[in-house]
């Protein structure tokens, strides 16, 4: 690891101030970024904390919808109240040591690919609010490790529409618990949204016949017949892409039955 300076804002104009020093580069969690920095793979000259500023943290939930402060840490969000779906899959992630460093606004703007919380975010269609706009679910993702932010910009917030029914299913490889392929199903009236991650190279996605056929009959029979295709899936020593292509039928049929 290369020597760094630190610095800890208390406020988010502090810390976009902090960012437009040259080579900072934002710390939230850093469940990646410090590992990363660890192995040389990520030499930031100047690291700028979020975990200092109390605006980004804690968790509410008003007029159906929960907001998450962007540096809350994945263990208060799974003893949060008010939806179970998210509560149960922030509970899933890592183990004890990771979910109490770890935070949403970190793990979204990383965006890993076999990452939990960007299921959830796309399947809901939340809202991703950072220190300038507002961002849709739908346009926040674009592919592996990248996203819609734009030098400078921050995660504040994530706003979640409640969904009347919902659930996460993720078949996890058991030695760091991120998911070789996981699904969030969230209802709203008759709108079913399904979100996978963890078996796509362009990172999460929605899997739109899922929704067709849930829309249709929301029961766990009814994905079980459907075929994914393997194309753009992940090959790797963990599982095949065919491979794969079956959990995602068989995780959504899962979490379907679980919420």
């Amino acid at each position: 690891m290369q020597n760094f300076d630190f610095v800890k804002p208390a406020s988010v104009a502090e810390a976009v101030a902090a960012l437009g020093t040259s080579g900072a580069q934002a710390l939230s969690g850093g469940q990646t970024l410090i590992g990363s920095m660890k192995q040389n793979l990520a030499a930031p000259a100047v690291l700028v904390s979020l975990t200092g500023i109390a605006a980004l943290k804690g968790v509410s939930v008003s007029g159906g919808v929960m907001s998450i402060g962007a540096a809350t840490p994945h263990a208060e969000v799974a003893k949060a109240s008010g939806f179970p779906g998210l509560s149960s899959l922030a509970g899933g992630i890592g183990d004890p040591a990771v979910r109490a460093r770890g935070t949403i606004g970190g793990s979204l703007a990383n965006n890993d690919p076999a990452a939990c919380y960007p299921s959830a975010v796309l399947a809901c269609g939340a809202t991703v609010v950072t220190n300038r706009r507002e961002i849709a679910a739908d346009d926040y993702f674009q592919g592996m490790f990248t996203t819609a932010l734009e030098d400078g910009e921050i995660i504040t917030a994530v706003r979640f529409p409640i969904p009347e029914r919902a659930a996460y299913a993720k078949f996890e490889q058991p030695a760091s618990r991120f998911s070789l392929t996981g699904v969030f199903v969230a209802k709203y009236g008759a709108k079913v949204r399904v979100a996978v991650t963890g078996a796509s190279n362009d990172g999460v996605f929605r899997w739109t016949d899922g929704e067709d056929a849930l829309q249709a009959s929301y029961d766990p029979a009814a994905v079980k017949g459907l075929k994914v295709s393997p194309d753009g899936l992940i090959a790797d020593l963990h599982g095949t892409p065919a491979y794969r292509a079956n959990l995602v039928a068989v995780m959504t049929a899962r979490a379907v039955a679980a919420s």
